[in-house]
C-alpha cells in the first residue's frame, strides 16, 4: 500500500507486536518497543502459583527492573531478556518480597562475566546492607554495583537520560515506600518524505525541519512546517505503584499515564485487612486508574488466600473496565 502511495521511495514495512516500523532510503521513523514483563505478581507468602514481586521494563533499547524478589533471576531466564542488557534496578521498599533476590542476581551476573555497571536505586536504608552483602558474598565480582539512595517522601527524578525519565512516587505503607513512573521524553515529528522530494529539500535540512523550521523554495514560496512533517509519536508512560494503602489523591501523581500497575492485594471481602496492613483492594486500584484516566490498569501483588483472582478482576472492572490481571511471563505493551 505504501509503495503504491510513494512509488519513488524504497520502503520496507515490518509489522510486529509493538507497532509498525517504516524504513526508507533517506529517513526512518520507528515506534519503539515499550514492554512490561511480569516476573512475579504474588505478595509476601510464597505459593506454588505466584512468584513475589518483580517486573522488567523494556523501553528505548534499555532494560530496567522494578523490584527483585526471591527467585527473580530464574524468572529472568524464563522471560528470555538478556542478563547483560539489564542496567538499572529500582527497589520500592525493603520488605523481603520486593528485594530478597537482589544479592543472588548480582552474584550470578558476576559468574556470567558481566563487566558493565549495575545501577541500583532504592530507599537509603538498603545502601549499607547491600554493601555488607557485597563484601560478604561476592569476591572479584568483575563489575561495579552503583547504589543511589531514593527519598521515598517526595516525587523526584531518580534517573534520566536522553530518551526517558524515571520518577519516584511517594506511597503509604508500613515502611518507607515509593512507586516509580517511567516516561518517554517528547520525540520530534516525522519527516514527510513525499514533501521533501516534491520540493527537492536537501537532507541537510531534515534536523532543522524537525525542529520546526519552514522551507523557502528558490522562487521564494514559503512551505509551512506543518506540511513537511507528521506529528511525533505520543509520549508513553508506565507507573508502578507497589505496596500502598489507598490514597485518594494518588491519581494526581500519575494523571494520564498510559499503563498503570497498582497493587491489589485484597478484594472487597478483606477491606479491613487492607486498611490494617496498608494495602489496597482491586476496587481501590481501579478507582486510582479511573481518576487518573489511565490507558489500562494492571493488577498484582495478590494475597495467597485467593486461589482464583478473577474475583479481583471483576471488582476492578466494575469501576475501570480496561483492567487486567497479571500473571508470571505475561508481557504487556505500554
Amino acid at each position: 500500500v505504501f509503495k503504491s502511495l510513494l512509488p519513488s521511495i524504497k520502503t520496507t514495512m515490518w509489522i510486529g507486536l509493538c507497532g509498525v516500523e517504516f524504513y526508507s532510503k533517506h529517513n526512518y521513523c520507528v515506534l519503539e518497543p515499550f514492554k512490561v514483563h511480569i516476573l512475579g505478581c504474588g505478595s509476601a507468602l510464597p505459593t506454588l502459583r505466584h512468584n513475589a514481586s518483580s517486573q522488567v521494563v523494556e523501553v528505548r533499547e534499555k532494560v530496567l527492573m522494578l523490584d527483585c524478589a526471591e527467585g527473580t533471576q530464574m524468572q529472568l531466564r524464563k522471560c528470555r531478556v538478556r542478563f547483560n542488557k539489564l542496567s538499572h534496578v529500582f527497589i520500592t521498599h525493603l520488605h523481603g518480597d520486593h528485594c530478597f533476590g537482589l544479592i543472588g542476581m548480582i552474584s550470578t551476573f558476576g559468574l556470567l562475566g558481566r563487566t558493565a555497571k549495575l545501577h541500583v536505586h532504592a530507599p537509603k536504608e538498603l545502601g549499607e546492607e547491600l554493601d555488607r552483602q557485597l563484601k560478604f558474598y561476592t569476591h572479584d565480582l568483575g563489575y561495579e554495583v552503583v547504589f543511589y539512595p531514593v527519598d521515598t517522601t517526595q516525587r523526584q527524578v531518580v534517573y534520566e537520560d536522553r530518551s526517558i525519565t524515571v520518577e519516584s512516587i511517594p506511597l503509604i505503607h508500613r515502611m518507607p515506600c515509593c512507586g516509580y513512573l517511567i516516561s518517554e521524553k517528547p520525540a520530534q515529528p516525522h519527516i514527510r518524505r513525499d514533501m521533501m522530494d516534491a520540493y527537492q529539500i536537501p537532507n541537510s535540512q531534515i534536523n532543522n525541519i524537525k525542529c520546526g523550521a519552514d522551507w523557502t523554495t528558490p522562487d521564494g514560496d514559503v512551505i509551512p512546517n506543518e506540511r513537511l512533517v507528521t506529528p511525533a509519536d505520543p509520549i508513553r508512560s508506565y507507573a508502578y505503584l507497589s505496596d500502598t494503602r489507598y490514597i485518594p489523591d494518588l491519581w494526581q501523581q500519575v494523571k494520564g499515564v498510559s499503563t498503570l500497575y497498582h497493587e491489589s492485594t485484597y478484594g472487597d471481602d478483606h477491606l479491613p485487612q487492607a486498611e490494617k496492613y496498608c494495602h489496597s483492594t482491586a476496587r481501590q486500584a481501579a478507582m486510582v486508574a479511573r481518576d487518573a484516566r489511565a490507558g489500562k490498569l494492571l493488577l498484582g501483588h495478590y494475597s495467597s488466600r485467593y486461589e482464583d483472582e478473577t474475583v479481583l478482576l471483576n471488582q476492578a472492572k466494575e469501576v475501570f473496565e480496561n483492567s487486567f490481571l497479571t500473571n508470571e511471563m505475561d508481557v504487556f505493551d505500554v
